[in-house]
């Protein structure tokens, strides 16, 4: 009787396993009544994108579109006798000088012996005159080439480029030197939003039997989409405005909405054209452009790193009232024995007049209140102390998105250097350091390092109180609005209140008395708020740097300046944000300012004529301006 219960069991247990097994190999959906091996996946591609999109700025106006272009192939064997190319410059209607440069342009170096002709990018008018005079030129031939087209010269750095486009550029900079600029490359928002540019396939996912009929679907199906538009925050004239102040000058402008986050320009000084990297006639530009000991091809902005000087005060002065270390009455005398200043001014008897006055023994003490309070009077180790405090200040500075990614749309951004203890235990060989070795930190030199993206945000902050939007470029996707995350708004550790007490010292900078008095725009109507700044230097001349937001109560832009090796803060880069701020608030510069930006856009031209014939820079020319910090 056992036996056969036990047999029963068994037989029970295989009935049941069968059914599971069954369960397991059939096929659930249309296809639930016949076994799942005879069923095969596919994929099939229903459409692909049609075009790419377009790259418009804040305006609509078309920077970056594919269009159809013209390319004439220029034979090099035999070689162009001088009355031949006298005779193409007019047929083009080029200057007699003009087919040689271009030429030399498309040749990757002096004396480049190529197999083929040279293929010269040509307008449609140009075109057209060769078309009509083919039969006198058939040594010349003409041909069509849809392209990525950019109708405006400045913006390189922000626009970037198509990488496939760009391949002859990126396979120099791989050779060049062995790969050492490699990192030189950048693809800007071409690269950072290629997949939206270039839009999708749709697919379909069928199930499909023996005999090819379908059979419901493996995965959901996708439409096609074509490539979507991006709408950039950037204002073009006003870019093209900022690239002709800094000209050939080595540095950056970065300007942005702070209501925002939008970036409404960012120059990166020296610049070029964006369709060198990806015209077929400029890999000579291309050569000379990574031969440039001033680095054109980096984006200053957002790779490049330096101490911020004097206007990294407002941080540690916003820290300072945060911490209880100051208060906005609290004053301190102009010791010189502790750290230089470099003007003569009264005594600094509040925040508002430190700043006003830039004193840097003003801050000196400030930060030495800071890192050396120590917050219980039985706490002897002042040691630990010192590390607690200072990791406290970087935690804070770090608030300001400082030393870590902002997040920018752009490829290949850098995240700046805030010091912590640990840093200076390791730098210092000792835990025992005091705030004598590291008092830099206090005007904003020494180990801090910050990009021109962040010291833009910075203000930015300073300006709404204590928030910011990540800062982006693209305002607009198709026809919707930036990716989610530039939505999001971050708040730092300070309060708004302390923030708030720092605009009347940097209003006080503007006016009489104040560094930057001479670029204040109270004439036309607009309080600036700003702060001038004059990075020390070892190796040359000091960097000149500046930042500020207009109008103070009502901010609508901030700017951030840095020009390097130009000298005072006071008297080279607060004239350019004044000019920029005013052109973008008014859409003109008054007349009692044009001589300013003259002589700025003239400085930018001496640079870049100086650079490209190997001359020394012209030095500054004096002007009526009081020097600052």
């Amino acid at each position: 009787m056992a036996g056969k219960n036990w047999l029963v069991m068994v037989c029970g247990w295989l009935v049941l396993a069968g059914l599971g097994l069954s369960a397991c190999s059939s096929p659930s959906g249309p296809a639930a009544n016949a076994p799942a091996e005879t069923y095969a996946r596919r994929r099939e591609v229903t459409a692909p994108p049609t075009r790419r999109g377009r790259i418009l700025d804040r305006h609509d106006s078309v920077l970056v579109d594919t269009r159809l272009n013209y390319l004439l192939a220029v034979p090099l064997r035999p070689g162009l006798d001088s009355a031949t190319a006298v005779a193409l410059n007019r047929l083009l209607g080029w200057p007699d000088s003009t087919l040689a440069r271009r030429l030399a342009e498309a040749l990757p170096y002096a004396g480049a012996r190529l197999r083929g002709p040279i293929q010269l990018v040509i307008t449609p008018a140009e075109a057209g005159s060769v078309h009509r005079h083919q039969a006198e030129w058939p040594q010349l031939a003409l041909a069509e080439a849809v392209q990525r087209t950019y109708t405006v010269r400045t913006a390189a750095p922000v626009l970037g480029y198509l990488a496939a486009n760009a391949q002859p550029f990126i396979n120099q900079t791989i050779r060049y030197r062995s790969g050492q600029f490699y990192r030189l490359r950048n693809g800007g928002v071409e690269t950072y939003y290629n997949g939206l540019l270039t839009g999708h396939r749709g697919y379909l996912h069928p199930l499909v039997d023996a005999l090819g009929q379908r059979r419901g679907s493996w995965a959901p199906d996708t439409a096609f989409q074509d490539g979507q538009d991006l709408h950039l925050a950037l204002d073009a004239k006003l870019q093209a405005y900022a690239e002709s102040l800094l000209g050939g000058r080595k540095g950056y402008l970065v300007a942005l909405d702070p209501r925002t986050g939008e970036i409404l320009c960012s120059v990166s000084a020296p610049t070029y054209a964006p369709a060198a990297l990806t015209s077929p006639d400029q890999a000579g530009v291309r050569r000379q452009l990574l031969e440039d000991e001033d680095l054109p091809l980096l984006n200053r902005p957002a790779v490049l790193a330096n101490p911020p000087g004097s206007v990294f005060k407002l941080v540690n002065s916003a820290i300072a009232l945060q911490l209880g270390a100051i208060t906005p009455g609290t004053g301190f005398p102009c010791n010189q024995s502790l750290i230089s200043c470099v003007h003569y001014h009264p005594a600094a008897r509040n925040l508002t007049m430190g700043l006003q006055y830039s004193c840097n023994p003003y801050f000196y003490q400030t930060m030495r209140a800071l890192i050396d309070h120590v917050p219980d009077s039985l706490m002897a180790d002042t040691v630990a102390a010192r590390h607690a405090n200072l990791a406290i200040w970087q935690r804070y500075a770090q608030s300001f998105g400082l030393d870590t990614l902002l997040g920018v749309d752009l490829p290949r951004e850098q995240a700046g250097f805030l010091p912590t203890p640990a840093y200076y235990d390791k730098a210092r060989h000792t835990r025992n350091w005091r705030f004598r070795s590291i008092y830099s930190l206090s005007i904003g030199q020494g180990e801090i390092n910050l990009t021109g993206l962040q010291m833009a945000n910075m203000v930015a902050i300073i300006a709404n109180r204590g928030w910011y939007y990540t800062p982006h470029f693209v305002r607009g996707v198709g026809t919707g609005g930036p990716l989610p995350r530039f939505l999001v708004r971050h708040h730092t550790l300070v309060d708004s209140a302390n923030l708030e007490a720092l605009v009347p010292g940097m209003l006080a900078v503007m006016h009489r008395g104040g560094t930057a008095a001479a670029s204040s725009l109270a004439d036309v109507g607009i309080a600036v708020a700003g702060k001038t700044g004059t990075v020390q230097n070892d190796e040359g001349d000091d960097h000149a740097t500046f930042v500020a937001f207009a109008p103070a109560h009502h901010p609508k832009i901030a700017v951030a300046v840095y020009l390097e090796n130009a000298g005072f803060g006071a008297t080279e880069a607060a004239p350019c944000a004044a000019l920029v701020i005013e052109k973008y608030l008014r859409g003109s510069i008054a007349p009692r300012r044009k001589r300013w930006e003259r002589r700025m856009q003239y400085r930018g031209r001496a640079y870049e004529l100086a650079h490209r014939l190997g001359r020394k820079p012209p030095p500054p020319a004096p002007v009526p301006v009081p020097e600052g910090q």
